[in-house]
């Protein structure tokens, strides 16, 4: 035995404390090294997973709704904060129902309306889906361009919303669908910047917002039932519930289900579990943004009497002063963030729905000239939307009405997607359970009062 092999079993021997807190130090790294690969592996599946769910939920939270959010904080505070989660378990319940007509079926929401309901009824409603998406389209465009100013005021307000438009008719028209999804998915992170917006803000009021958050107060005043149905118009909104199924599809044909046969075959427990997870978590997102950009609004606006808002970039600059540099930078940027993502889904939506509806071909997986008239609803809307922040119109009229518009339509709309995920002859095994289906019709009830509300009060302004 050699020299340096005898000190080796000599230290061993007088030393084995040290021998063993070694290989336990070693066996710590070794499985530090294991869970930190496991942990990387199950948020790289987890994001795999992620898709139309969290576009559409991040959708939600467009310039217009972000207005709409601002609007209430500012001139209620915290009065309807409790709305943000009340307002989560129906939205995320009502999209899982679209998204699992679109992966059950193989086709969208609109195409299952005109198979299985009256069709004059589902051209009436997509004609005002139509209108009602122009309006947000306009109000998102002239938003963003806001808010670019604010963080770039020496470019002009017609270059800003001139470049918006056509780099959104760019990325549909002229982008395949696999990069656009891509681009849709990794944008929708922008909205982050609203909760550490939030979060910069000094003397936050904790206890104050976490008993606003669960226990409900209402004074029904005219003013407050437009408000609560224009913002559960913003959020449960009728053109998410068309975008939602539509995108499965597009995501069906992506994997190679090219025909409606191919997508109708048998929909696997773990499709559904995918969908689930995807459809839930980007709601969840959507109404904790939601929640945060009221308590921004509620903490700072309210509490110093700024209680008219008119856009979000009005918004943004109204928090300079008062929640500092660092809240007012992030709420601007995520205005631009947040349009970049809707505008597209605003346009989409409506030519999705009328598409289906009058039966042309559609889908943004297909070139312009394979689907001309569906290209061609996507550059009306733009186009039009691009023209209303020319007319004069005021912005938060544009904004309250084209959500009181979305809180209409709904119910109508719910009332198709509530009958047709309950339908056992349409949906098979993957029918709505009972839950579900009371959850979705107690939604469908809730949006109908709030509407009818909505133009009493309107009426009798």
């Amino acid at each position: 035995m050699d020299q340096h092999a005898e000190q080796l079993i000599k230290q061993v021997a007088s030393s084995p404390a040290i021998v063993l807190d070694k290989t336990i130090d070693a066996g710590r790294q070794v499985a530090q090294a294991v869970t930190d690969q496991s942990t990387i592996k199950k948020a790289r599946e987890y994001w795999h997973v992620l898709g139309p769910g969290l576009t559409t939920g991040a959708a939600d939270d467009d310039p217009s709704g972000i207005a709409t959010y601002s609007q209430q904080g500012a001139s209620t505070g915290f009065q309807l904060l409790w709305l943000a989660p009340l307002t989560f378990p129906l939205m995320a319940t009502v999209q899982e129902m679209c998204a699992r007509i679109g992966l059950v079926t193989g086709r969208g929401l609109a195409a299952n309306i005109r198979n299985h309901y009256s069709r004059n009824l589902l051209y009436l409603c997509t004609l005002l889906l139509l209108g009602a998406n122009i309006l947000n389209l306009g109000a998102d465009l002239g938003a963003m361009a806001k808010a670019t100013q604010l963080l770039l005021p020496g470019i002009d307000f017609v270059y800003l919303v001139t470049a918006f438009t056509l780099i959104s008719l760019g990325l549909q028209i002229f982008t395949s669908y696999k990069d656009y999804s891509k681009y849709l998915k990794f944008l929708a992170l922008i909205l982050v910047a609203y909760i550490f917006s939030t979060l910069s803000i000094p003397d936050l009021n904790w206890q104050q917002i976490g008993l606003s958050a669960i226990i409900p107060n209402l004074s029904l005043s005219k003013d407050q039932i437009i408000l609560i149905t224009g913002i559960l118009g913003t959020t449960i909104s009728p053109y998410l519930f068309f975008w939602q199924p539509s995108q499965e599809v597009e995501e069906e044909i992506l994997r190679g289900k090219t025909t409606i046969k191919m997508r109708q075959e048998e929909t696997t427990v773990r499709e559904i579990k995918n969908m689930r997870l995807d459809v839930w978590t980007g709601m969840f997102i959507s109404n904790l943004v939601m929640f945060f950009i009221i308590v921004a609004c509620a903490a700072t606006l309210h509490s110093v009497g700024i209680t008219n808002i008119t856009t979000a970039a009005d918004a943004a600059a109204a928090l300079r002063p008062l929640a500092g540099e660092n809240a007012y930078l992030l709420f601007a940027l995520g205005i631009v963030g947040a349009g970049l993502l809707a505008v597209p889904v605003l346009a989409g939506s409506a030519s999705y729905a009328i598409s289906e509806a009058f039966g042309w071909k559609f889908g943004l997986y297909r070139k312009l000239g394979e689907a001309s008239a569906f290209y061609g609803v996507i550059l009306i809307a733009m186009l039009v939307g691009f023209a209303v922040n020319f007319v004069g119109w005021d912005p938060i009229k544009i904004l309250i009405y084209s959500a009181v518009g979305n809180g209409i339509i709904a119910p109508v709309i719910l009332f198709f997607i509530v009958g047709i995920s309950s339908n056992k002859k349409i949906m098979g095994k993957w029918v709505n359970r009972p839950l579900t289906k009371l959850i979705g019709w107690i939604t469908t009830l809730l949006m109908s009062v709030t509407a009818v509300a909505a133009i009493y009060s309107l009426a009798t302004v």
